[in-house]
């Protein structure tokens, strides 16, 4: 039986707002556990909710980014739920009238690109979180997150298998931090995912029976996750069995998903607009201020590269993959403007290579891209090779040392002396006659063995186009 999976996303992204949604409270991840708390986010009696403005702009900025409808009149309801990590016994949320409806955004894999539908994105407060490993007999609280504002990003089910969702996941990723909406830091919880996911017989219409795999804080993870809960839908369904909808949580050292509870419906949670929150308005001045703080967009940025800079579409769609990375490339080129592919191939090659093999972030690279340009100008003006390069590289990123200091200190600079070049040449040849024959009969092949050989003598620090140079013009008076 052939089956077809369905999969829609729920993304949650947090805010960089300095404030939390509806209090004065910080939002600084890491503090002292409840001291970023106050009475408005614990629930205390009498405390009032006030909307924070920066929020609301950061919303509209995600809505006019994937060219949504924006909602002007939108309003903030209560989610009943009891959970400990909920003081208030509700969050205040959006159902009906959310601020942002109807976009869409584009993935590409396996060169198919597809358009992939944005049902809405909606404003709300967090939740705290629990901590099960402070003490050994209970479960801690810390409220510090509770009240930091999100938007809860929801996907039409047009995703079909777990690396178009992860493509989804990653282009969400990729956007809120362009356009500095949220830090997309996934281990801190910044941005979190939930995948609802479903299968049916290919071709038929009616959706399947969903289950939602809660929190997921990883692309690795999320591909494993709807991998795994696919192939258990389909064992059940062919055992003659009903997939039960239900919440999941996936364990990635187990790599399966575990059911945690059934799956609430709208009507569970008893949603009424909250009595504390006027509707929102939105006005045109707000909207034309989200407009003017929005920046050059990744598919912006990368006609433009391909336009303006000559790069390939591969390179281009690398590059702008992530903000820091197209900001580390337009810094890197800016002293070299006529060498765009040079920096290209050191980013996506050293560069990137290092920084999967570490696994760290490009901010976090003890190679800045003003370091990484003076080794590629002394690339450019001969200095060394590009072969030297590459050691000069893997020390300046274990050592830290510039590119200038190493080469000095090690004694790399490169050879381009004609005069000691031609006789390291000449002796190569009187050591090696058999092959000069060969090489003097036709057999171009050997010029590489040449070229070895002197590179080897010298340590790598002749410079192989002179070496070429020298080779063939001692090769055409050999045959006068």
């Amino acid at each position: 039986m052939k089956w077809e999976t369905i999969i829609g996303l729920e993304i949650h992204a947090q805010l960089n707002t300095k404030a939390k949604i509806f209090s004065s409270a910080a939002t600084k991840f890491g503090e002292k556990p409840n001291s970023q708390a106050c009475e408005v986010d614990i629930g205390f009696p009498g405390v009032l909710p006030v909307l924070n403005k920066q929020a609301v702009i950061k919303a509209l900025k995600f809505g006019l980014a994937i060219e949504a409808k924006i909602n002007k009149f939108n309003i903030f309801d209560r989610k009943n739920y009891f959970y400990p990590d909920l003081p208030k016994g509700y969050q205040i949320s959006q159902l009906n009238f959310p601020i942002v409806s109807a976009g869409k955004i584009k993935i590409k894999v396996d060169d198919t690109t597809k358009i992939i539908g944005i049902t809405r994105a909606h404003l709300e407060e967090d939740a705290g979180k629990l901590v099960h490993d402070m003490f050994n007999d209970y479960t801690a609280v810390d409220l510090n997150r509770a009240g930091t504002p999100l938007l809860e990003i929801v996907s039409e089910p047009d995703i079909r298998n777990a690396k178009e969702a992860v493509e989804y996941a990653k282009k969400i990723h990729s956007l809120v931090q362009y356009i500095n909406i949220c830090d997309g830091n996934m281990a801190e919880g910044s941005f979190r995912c939930d995948a609802n996911v479903s299968i049916r017989i290919k071709g038929t219409n009616k959706f399947g029976t969903r289950t939602e795999i809660k929190n997921i804080n990883s692309f690795k993870f999320l591909e494993k996750a709807i991998d795994f809960e696919v192939e258990r839908q389909k064992c059940i369904l062919e055992d003659g069995k009903k997939v039960v909808q239900e919440t999941r949580l996936y364990d990635q050292v187990k790599n399966q998903t575990n059911s945690m509870r059934l799956k609430e419906e709208a009507n569970d949670y008893r949603y009424f607009p909250d009595p504390d929150l006027l509707p929102v308005e939105i006005s045109d001045s707000l909207l034309e201020q989200a407009k003017a703080d929005l920046p050059e967009l990744p598919e912006q940025k990368k006609i433009r590269f391909i336009k303006e800079i000559g790069l390939s579409e591969y390179d281009a769609e690398i590059l702008t993959s992530q903000k820091s990375l197209a900001d580390y490339f337009e810094a890197l080129i800016t002293n070299h403007k006529e060498n765009p592919k040079l920096c290209v191939n050191w980013i996506i090659g050293e560069l990137l290579y290092y920084l999967n093999k570490e696994q760290i972030e490009i901010n976090q690279s003890p190679i800045s891209a003003q370091d990484l340009s003076i080794l590629i100008a002394r690339i450019v003006d001969q200095t060394i090779s590009g072969k030297i390069a590459k050691d000069v590289f893997k020390e300046m990123w274990l050592n830290k040392g510039s590119a200038d200091e190493i080469i000095a200190i090690k004694g790399l600079k490169q050879i381009t002396n004609e005069n000691e070049i031609n006789n390291i040449v000449d002796e190569i040849i009187a050591n090696n006659p058999s092959q000069f024959d060969q090489l003097k009969s036709g057999n171009e092949k050997i010029i590489g063995f040449f070229v070895g050989q002197v590179m080897k003598a010298t340590k790598g620090k002749a410079n192989p186009k002179k070496v070429n140079q020298i080779l063939r013009e001692k090769l055409d008076l050999s045959k006068q």
